[in-house]
């Protein structure tokens, strides 16, 4: 039996979001976990620590989130499949270090199991808040690839394919999941280890000579092979400005070149991570766009709506960044008007109003419940009969009620 083999839990199994995480992440080959406590995604790192010393791996609580994700950016250095878990105070902490990942191109997965905010919030209460700090939330011009699973099989599912985006892009790859999701208990499929698709990192086989240039990228995929240590290369990694050497370089001219490679080969290939679900759209005069736990509640809403005679349907993105802006500006000119339901107060609404030029509603409350499909569904009537839209941060009136 291979190690792989091992790691796969293979068959139907009852159990939580943030166990079929963890599961997902032993399917695909995680072989270290560096975190710290956090609510509400401590399950994923007690699964772990249980299952990770099975199959040769290790689990490492550290000290605090800083020290863990920076634990998993030397993990996947070296050549192991690594990934941490946290919330958004943790999420905060580790800003400046998934920027690390990003300048040293370092594959690993992030998983922010989102609750209510900001600051400590709400520790054991849903919301979706942190939506627009994994796409702006370190500094400088890179580009975010993030996922949002919407059911425990999908915390399985996009787990793994979260691990395959790390190591094809060479970037830090985030799952934003949510409470409700995380704590959720239902059905998981897990197929045999022969039947998961597994993408691995493309490794420096060139030997190491004078020309040595292990952040030379090949024109087509613009991912340079990643050399592992231990096998004869001597790189130099930083986390300045450098050259295709791995040297600084603090010049404008390499600085612009190399922010425009690590911006476009996330940009470039966006057809590749995008991923997206319709339903009800075919003969839809409202649209609306949820994602994570709220897409269950608007599918709720939409088949009341469709019991009131109005055309709804369902666009769900299961990609939040890059985020779905050709498919969404499609969408734009399939329907009359979109109504976008989240647990904030308009975040992924103002890229809806960003890329299209219909009028765009929103359904929309801080977070410490889940949505109401009634309130959902009172945002498709307006929607659907014209009323003026809302301001998209307001917070009174009957946006405000769970």
């Amino acid at each position: 039996m291979s190690v792989i083999e091992a790691q796969v839990l293979t068959g139907s199994h009852f159990m939580n979001g943030d166990t079929a995480c963890a599961e997902g992440a032993m399917a695909a080959g995680c072989l270290f976990f560096g975190g710290y406590p956090i609510t509400p995604s401590t399950e994923i790192a007690e699964r772990l620590a249980r299952r990770l010393p099975e199959a040769g791996g290790a689990y490492v609580q550290m000290e605090d989130e800083l020290g863990s994700i920076t634990a998993v950016i030397g993990a996947s250095s070296a050549g192991a499949r690594a990934m941490t878990a946290t919330s958004g105070p943790g999420f905060s902490l580790m800003m400046e270090a998934i920027g690390l990942a990003a300048m040293t191109e370092t594959p690993c997965v992030i998983v922010n199991v989102q609750r209510g905010g900001p600051s400590t919030g709400l520790p054991t209460l849903v919301a979706q808040a942190d939506v627009m700090q994994a796409r702006w939330g370190t500094h400088g011009d890179i580009q975010a690839i993030a996922l949002a699973p919407a059911s425990c099989q999908e915390m399985f599912d996009l787990t793994l394919r979260a691990f395959n985006l790390a190591d094809r892009f060479r970037h830090p790859v985030i799952i934003l999941a949510d409470e409700a999701i995380g704590h959720l208990t239902e059905r998981v499929v897990i197929p045999a280890a022969s039947e998961i698709p597994r993408v691995r990192r493309r490794l420096y086989t060139a030997p190491a000579n004078g020309a040595f240039e292990p952040f030379r990228a090949a024109e087509d995929t613009l991912v340079p092979p990643m050399p592992l240590p231990g096998l004869g290369y001597r790189t130099h990694v930083t986390s300045l400005t450098h050259d295709e050497r791995g040297y600084p370089a603090t010049d404008a001219a390499t600085h612009d070149r190399l922010v425009r490679r690590l911006s476009a080969k996330i940009a470039n290939f966006r057809h590749e991570i995008i991923e997206i679900e319709e339903s009800g759209l075919e003969d839809a005069e409202v649209a609306v766009i949820a994602y994570g736990s709220t897409s269950r509640t608007a599918r709720r809403a939409i088949a009341l709506a469709r019991a009131e005679g109005i055309r709804a349907g369902i666009f769900r993105p299961l990609t939040l960044w890059p985020f779905p802006e050709d498919e969404v500006r499609a969408l734009g000119e399939r329907v009359r008007s979109i109504v976008v339901a989240e647990l904030n107060l308009g975040q992924v609404r103002g890229e809806v109003e960003r890329v299209t030029n219909i009028p765009v509603y929103g359904a929309n409350h801080a977070g410490g419940a889940i949505m109401r499909p009634e309130l959902i569904l009172e945002s498709i009537k307006e929607a659907a009969h014209g009323q003026p839209a809302r301001g998209r941060f307001s917070p009174v009136g009957r946006a405000a009620a769970v």
